[in-house]
């Protein structure tokens, strides 16, 4: 089965974190013993290709300085757009120096990733990337020179920026005015925009404004965690079907469950709480053709935080297993997987 992983921290984890991706799991954390900040390591490149995941969404993550240290956060646009930029050359350093991993820009590069599973004997990692907060995007006309670099899908907000209200201070001003104008240069572009993060009034704005392809990468169901702007509505999730996007649902403990919090002990949540996300997705549209994957894995929550039976990459083949004990089938089980996001793509991504 061909995974897509909508939204992944590999720069981030590697950057920021600290993490050598290139060995087995197991031996980074042997090295580790446990004591990272960041949780036990839930991911590398060997054990994203033995999970079966041919293409996730690389994120370029700068994190406020409010949400983090003054060492690891941003203070100001400028800041964020160097911590970027040193997260995509990550990404493109490991399809230079790694034949079998490629960045995916156009639908061309895609077919290959894709064929490759196909053909079987050395398949690739399409790493596409995704930029989550736009404040690195300095002034909206140097979206171009990001675009030229391989940027494909950009969130405005992780927190609140200069385009957009994110969901975590209550703040109500939505889109701002040089939003508009990002959005219009986005348009022209071809590229996706992500609604994961936004506020309420945020995400409403973009699905009434911006004429491209919509998204949201890693985003839950708020009918079953109610307490934060952080999940969709029924009435976003609808809007996001009505616009053929697809909704990524994570895998983080805090979002699956009310109440839970962050360090938590794991056992009270489990894939089932991940299934009825999917699940509730579904119902509101009444098919599988709009979820699938966003796990959110590499950032700033590890093992100890994923349900119980996920404790790496390597377990999300589990979540199929989970769907078809729900009642759904194969060709749904493998559209939630992948499928959802390589349609979406074959038709948003340029030639």
């Amino acid at each position: 089965m061909f995974i897509v992983d909508g939204h992944l921290d590999l720069a981030y984890d590697a950057l920021v974190n600290g993490r050598n991706h290139h060995q087995p799991l197991s031996q980074l954390r042997e090295q580790e013993k446990g004591r990272h900040p960041a949780g036990v390591a839930t991911l590398t490149l060997p054990a994203l290709k033995e999970a079966g995941v041919g293409l996730i969404f690389g994120t370029l993550f700068p994190p406020p300085a409010a949400r983090r240290t003054a060492e690891t956060g941003y203070q100001t646009p400028a800041q964020a757009a160097r911590m970027a930029t040193a997260q995509l050359d990550y990404y493109h350093r490991l399809a230079d120096k790694d034949e079998t991993i490629r960045l995916v820009r156009s639908r061309t590069e895609l077919a290959e990733v894709v064929d490759s599973f196909a053909e079987g004997e050395r398949p690739f990692l399409g790493i596409l990337p995704l930029l989550k907060g736009a404040d690195p995007i300095l002034e909206p006309e140097e979206l171009e020179r990001w675009v030229e670099r391989g940027l494909r899908i950009v969130g405005l907000a992780w927190d609140d920026t200069v385009y957009a209200s994110g969901f975590r201070r209550g703040s109500r001003f939505g889109l701002t005015k040089a939003s508009h104008q990002l959005l219009e240069i986005m348009a022209d572009f071809g590229l996706i925009a992500d609604l994961s993060h936004l506020s309420e009034k945020a995400s409403l704005e973009l699905l009434d404004s911006y004429p491209g392809t919509l998204i949201a990468s890693h985003s839950n169901a708020r009918a079953l965690v109610p307490d934060s702007e952080r999940h969709l509505s029924d009435t976003q999730i609808q809007l996001i079907g009505e616009r053929g996007g697809v909704i990524g649902i994570s895998p983080y403990n805090p979002l699956l469950l009310r109440g839970h919090r962050h360090g938590a002990p794991k056992h009270s949540v489990t894939m089932n709480h991940i299934v009825a996300h999917i699940d509730h997705v579904c119902q509101v549209l009444g098919d599988a053709a709009h979820v699938g994957l966003g796990s959110g894995l590499g950032g700033s929550f590890g093992a100890a935080d994923l349900p119980t039976g996920l404790d790496a990459v390597m377990d999300l083949g589990g979540i199929g297993v989970g769907l078809r004990e729900r009642g759904y089938g194969d060709e749904d089980v493998t559209a939630v997987m992948g499928q959802n996001w390589l349609h979406l793509l074959q038709h948003a991504l340029p030639q």
